[in-house]
């Protein structure tokens, strides 16, 4: 595919990005001065590709003349570098492609992670909670910050749900994949007679809304404050600091009490309602076209069954592109990159296929 009319409308587009994004005045409109800044480096991005590209192409051409010389030594030197060669020209022009294609405003964002126990009782807490461990290692490994925003704990030391934010370097476009049910097959530390249970836990992966997203206003709030519960002893908060949110003309209703400060709990709250009503509104407008979308990776949808955990087999399944890794061990400990990067692969091949692309084999 020739590149070429595509990355002179991108230089001239950077070229004006540098203006504005220079303006003493671009900060007056901050939700206007983020995206501006956003498309600046997605451009920034897309024209270093396209330079290491071209000097790589330079460099293919040239080795193939002298592979093909007749000079000896120097053909048999050219012929060993032009695998890897072709293979950068390959992996460069997927990129290109990707980097092409309409951004997804969502992806460069941080994100409301929710775990919530599903079927299974006792054991469906216990896995939200392994769930949660997961994703909270795979944080540590990534160099990504997790911020617990509330959590309500199990008598047996799973959790029925729990929130946190997950902030860092494209954090929606890496966890986004997350969301749907996870199933669980293992023999419980409760069972007797060693059978093998089944449990479900559902992930909910939320991009962050920031006030400039979601305006809400107060007439459309009802807020009240009580006095926070959860199992005895020292831990129990006897202060009025839990907060509980609704936001009155979608009936959403959100609950913070892991903080002691009222304030806190209340700000929290807020930003969960935020990200909620954001996707809320997000999916009704994907909704619209979904009739006409193909893709199989399936990004949202909190009742599809994305992910089964096969602790017997050492074994995790996923089910939207069919990919089976037997290092389930591994994967509870937040290994889970190789199974981001191949959704990832499998997302981008379909939204190629929508945009009609050629993906470069």
């Amino acid at each position: 595919m020739d590149y070429g009319p595509l990355i002179a409308r991108k230089q001239e587009r950077f070229d004006e990005l540098e203006k504005l994004v220079a303006d003493g005045n671009l900060y007056d409109d901050p939700k206007r001065a983020r995206e501006l800044l956003r498309e600046h480096t997605r451009c920034k991005e897309l024209l270093s590709l396209w330079q290491q590209l071209s000097r790589t192409c330079l460099e293919l051409e040239e080795s193939s003349k002298l592979a093909s010389g007749t000079d000896t030594d120097l053909a048999e030197m050219a012929q060993a570098d032009l695998p890897e060669l072709q293979n950068r020209v390959a992996t460069l022009e997927k990129e290109i492609q990707m980097a092409l294609l309409p951004p997804d405003p969502n992806e460069d964002r941080d994100a409301i992670v929710e775990i919530r126990a599903g079927t299974g009782g006792d054991e469906a807490a216990l896995f939200a909670s392994d769930l949660a461990r997961l994703y909270t290692r795979y944080a540590e490994e990534t160099g990504l910050k997790i911020e617990q925003l509330e959590i309500s704990p199990s008598e047996l030391g799973g959790v029925r749900e729990i929130i946190f934010k997950v902030s860092g370097q494209a954090v929606f476009r890496k966890l986004r994949y997350e969301s749907g049910v996870h199933r669980v097959q293992r023999v419980p530390a409760t069972e007797t007679q060693g059978r093998i249970h089944t449990s479900t836990a559902t992930v909910a992966v939320l991009p962050e809304a920031e006030e400039v997203d979601m305006e809400l206003k107060a007439d459309d709030l009802r807020i009240e404050v009580c006095r926070a519960g959860g199992p005895g002893g020292q831990g129990v908060n006897t202060t009025d600091s839990a907060v509980q949110v609704m936001h009155i003309p979608t009936g959403t209703i959100v609950r913070c009490q892991d903080g002691r400060s009222q304030q806190k709990n209340k700000e929290k709250a807020l930003q969960i309602l935020r990200s909620r009503l954001l996707e809320r509104k997000q999916r009704e407008e994907a909704e619209k076209y979904a009739a006409q979308r193909k893709s199989q990776v399936g990004t949202g949808g909190r009742e599809e069954k994305i992910r089964t955990y096969n602790f017997p087999q050492n074994r995790v399944t996923d089910h939207r592109i069919g990919l089976t890794l037997y290092n389930l061990d591994r994967f509870m400990e937040g290994d889970i990159s190789e199974m981001i990067t191949t959704l990832q692969t499998a997302d981008l091949a379909d939204r190629l296929e929508e945009a009609s692309l050629t993906v470069t084999a």
